[in-house]
């Protein structure tokens, strides 16, 4: 679906997604509308009081005896008090509804579709966006669309339709001293109107700038430490306050615009007003168009009344320019170009046999990365990649498992295309190990157990002791079942690459990806591990990223990557007998650590 391009659009696209909750709507629109009908009534029964004690007052002071309709003026007031119960207990009723339905269906279905997207989103959709856009996306802006979908019965109805019962009851009691007050009406919404116009495009700044924030301050706290190491906290302190000052400077000129629509309302009332009491009293004083004291009274109230529904009608203006900032910045989320799924084929056969044909790739099109990229491995060798920084070894381990596709050229495992079968079968095939651990907030069991949840309890110690962090965790006061907290700070940087090797060991899957995999333990466990893996590895295609040259020694084929091209390929021996590139690097190291 195409990103709405116009307000118009925008809105109509809201009033779609509303469609699943369109019952609760209509039920919450009825009570609406008997709130609105009660309320209404309550101005007619006091001009009906009113002029009944007006009546008996006038005669009593003329001296004539009018006997005072006890039973009447009580009933009256019964019915006065019905209805203020009434309209106030229904009104509670509509709040409660669209409290419960909103945040529980339509907010909820917003982000729970926003969350489903994301998961069908491309890799490269990620890399280019902030985090805290993207919270800021599926909180803030969410939170504005439910608002605007919770307040919209009291706009449009509660609103309009009070609006309009107002104007159809004053003219029936007076046309003359109705048509005073109701040429006030479209001046104050013409105003209003324009007045939300102009404070759009401050509206959606404001929304802007704070996913802008949000993505600073996701930025600062998941640096940390590399903040205060540097001693840039003031550097981001004054970061923050710019963006902070940018997006108050759009705020106040935003809410300046949207703040000054009820004092025009207020106005209008006060003008309604004091037309009323001096047309009115002339009415009264000379007896003209049949206008009682009881009259008045109602005409103050409806006027009174007129103040709400002019004012929810201005703030729904001014809203929905925010709304469609948020919506806008949503739908265009939702709209994103999603991953192509294939079904073609099925999945890999758990072989392990990998060919590349002709991969051409670059992460931005004018700058290619890989060209022309052929490579063929066998079920169970072991493949080490090598090359500088930035050379493209860690994007062959992306296109393999289809973080992200060719631009031209095939892939296939087990002789199946992988662009021709779906990416959750694809990745069956393989377990990684990467250098950035990721470590969920839960217990090390849990975490071990990600990958394979219906492991027994005895895979999951066999996969800590293969992995050499058993003895550490039953160390631990609670075990296996210590919670890793949140930033995962309680526990080293080494031993959280070992749960991932934990992790991995445990899948037990016939690829396995190594990203430089013991760059973050010392050099006695990192000997212990790799004899393990070199158990793991056995009968397993192994694809192993690695800048430290001396763990990749034993590896079957070595292919060194420069600027997307394999450079040279062969075994450590040959590779160092041909003294090329790879011998430059393994010398290189050698020569940094003598």
């Amino acid at each position: 679906m195409k990103t709405p391009s116009s307000p118009k659009k925008t809105v109509l696209r809201i009033l779609k997604d509303t469609r699943p909750i369109a019952g609760w709507l209509i039920v919450a629109s009825v009570v609406s509308i008997v709130s609105v009908a009660l309320s209404l009534l309550t101005p007619e029964i006091l001009r009906l009081l009113s002029d009944r004690l007006y009546i008996y007052w006038d005669a009593a002071h003329a001296g004539a005896s009018v006997p005072f309709d006890n039973g009447g003026f009580a009933r009256e007031c019964i019915i006065l008090a019905a209805a203020y119960a009434g309209s106030s207990l229904a009104g509670i009723g509509e709040m409660l509804i669209m409290n419960n339905v909103v945040s529980r269906h339509f907010t909820c279905a917003i982000r729970i579709g926003m969350s489903d997207k994301i998961r069908r989103l491309p890799v490269r959709y990620i890399d280019r966006t902030p985090n805290g856009e993207i919270i800021s996306h599926m909180t803030d802006d969410v939170s504005v669309l439910g608002t605007t979908v919770h307040s919209f019965l009291e706009t449009l109805i509660s609103g309009v339709l009070k609006l309009l019962g107002i104007m159809v009851l004053i003219f029936r009691l007076n046309p003359i001293l109705a048509g005073a007050v109701i040429v006030l009406v479209p001046l104050s919404l013409f105003f209003s109107a324009k007045i939300a116009g102009k404070s759009e495009k401050y509206f959606a700044a404001v929304r802007k700038k704070n996913g802008e924030l949000y993505a600073l301050t996701e930025e600062t706290f998941s640096g940390f430490d590399t903040v205060k190491a540097f001693h840039l906290e003031d550097r981001q302190c004054e970061r923050q306050a710019a963006l902070c000052g940018e997006m108050r400077d759009a705020a106040r000129k935003g809410n300046f615009l949207a703040s000054i629509v009820q004092p025009i309302v207020a106005l209008t009332n006060n003008v309604a007003y004091i037309a009323i009491c001096i047309l009115g009293g002339v009415f009264v004083a000379k007896g003209l168009f049949g206008m009682s004291v009881g009259m008045i009274v109602a005409f103050v109230l409806y006027a009174r009344m007129l103040a709400g529904p002019l004012e929810s009608i201005a703030q729904g203006f001014s809203m929905l320019q925010n709304t469609i900032a948020s919506a806008e910045r949503v739908y265009k989320m939702l709209d994103e170009e999603e991953m192509t799924e294939a079904t073609e084929e099925t999945a890999p056969e758990g072989i392990g046999n990998v060919r590349f044909e002709n991969v051409d790739f670059s992460y931005d099109q004018k700058q290619p990365l890989i060209k022309g990229l052929s490579i063929r491995v066998r079920a169970g060798e072991k493949v080490a990649i090598v090359g500088p920084t930035g050379g493209g070894k860690t994007t062959i381990v992306n296109l393999l498992m289809r973080f992200y596709d060719v631009d031209g050229g095939k892939i296939y495992v087990d002789g199946k295309d992988v662009y021709r079968m779906p990416r959750s079968e694809l990745r069956k095939a393989f377990s990684m190990v990467l250098q950035d651990t990721w470590l969920f907030s839960g217990t090390i069991y849990d975490n071990i157990a990600y990958g394979r949840p219906d492991a027994t309890e005895e895979e999951v110690h066999e996969a800590a002791r293969r992995a050499h962090i058993d003895r550490f965790i039953r160390s631990l006061p609670n075990g296996y079942q210590t919670v890793i907290n949140e930033e995962t700070t309680n526990i080293s940087g080494g031993q959280k690459q070992l749960l991932t090797i934990a992790r991995a060991y445990l899948a037990n899957r016939p690829i396995l990806i190594l990203d430089e995999a013991t760059s973050n333990v010392d050099t006695r466990t990192e000997i212990l591990i790799q004899k393990t893996m070199d158990d793991l590895m056995r009968d397993r295609t192994s694809f192993v990223i690695a800048h430290r040259l001396s763990t990749i020694v034993d590896a079957d084929t070595i292919l060194v990557i420069n600027h997307g091209s394999i450079v040279e390929q062969g075994t450590h021996a040959k590779l160092l007998e041909k003294n090329g590139f790879y011998a430059e690097i393994y010398h290189s190291q050698y020569e940094l650590l003598n």
